[in-house]
C-alpha cells in the first residue's frame, strides 16, 4: 500500500486518480467519478485496496460540492475544476463509503492494522456524514402524561 497519510488523495492510487481526472475532459470527469463510486458501492466479493482508495478520493470531491462540505484540498488531488455533480451521486457516495469501511474492504483491513487507522476511519465517516447526517437518538420523554 503506497500510503503516506490519511487524506483522501494521500496515497499513490488516489494521487494517480487525481492526475487522470486532470487529463480528462470536463465532460468525462463525472463519468469517471461515477464509475469509481459504482465499483466501490457494489463489490462482487470484496473491495480491493485500490478501488477503496479511489472511492475515498472521489467521495471527497462529491462532498466538496455539498453546502456542508469542505474543499478537497490536496497537492495530490486534481487541479482542474470538477463539473457540477448531480444529486444522485450523493447516495452512491454514501453507499461506496459504507463499503470502504466494511468487513469486505481490504483498505479498511489495512488501516485497521495502522497506528492512524482510527483517524482514517473518522475522516471517512466525516465525509459520509456530510452527505447522510446521522439521526440524533430519540431522547426519553421528559415527562409522562
Amino acid at each position: 500500500m503506497g500510503t503516506w497519510d490519511i487524506g483522501p488523495f494521500d496515497n499513490d492510487t488516489a494521487a494517480d486518480f487525481g492526475g487522470d481526472l486532470d487529463e480528462a475532459t470536463l465532460q468525462e470527469r463525472e463519468s469517471m467519478i461515477r464509475g469509481v463510486l459504482t465499483r466501490a458501492a457494489d463489490p462482487a466479493d470484496g473491495l480491493d485496496t485500490s478501488d477503496g482508495e479511489r472511492a475515498v478520493a472521489a467521495a471527497a470531491l462529491v462532498v466538496a460540492q455539498h453546502p456542508d462540505g469542505t474543499p478537497a484540498c490536496s497537492i495530490y488531488g486534481p487541479s482542474e475544476p470538477m463539473p457540477e455533480f448531480p444529486a444522485d451521486l450523493r447516495q452512491l457516495t454514501v453507499d461506496a463509503l459504507d463499503q470502504v469501511v466494511s468487513e469486505l474492504s481490504e483498505l479498511a483491513e489495512l488501516w485497521g492494522e495502522a497506528a492512524d487507522g482510527p483517524k482514517w476511519r473518522q475522516d471517512v465517516t466525516r465525509l459520509r456524514d456530510v452527505l447522510d447526517p446521522p439521526t440524533p437518538p430519540q431522547g426519553e420523554a421528559l415527562f409522562e402524561i
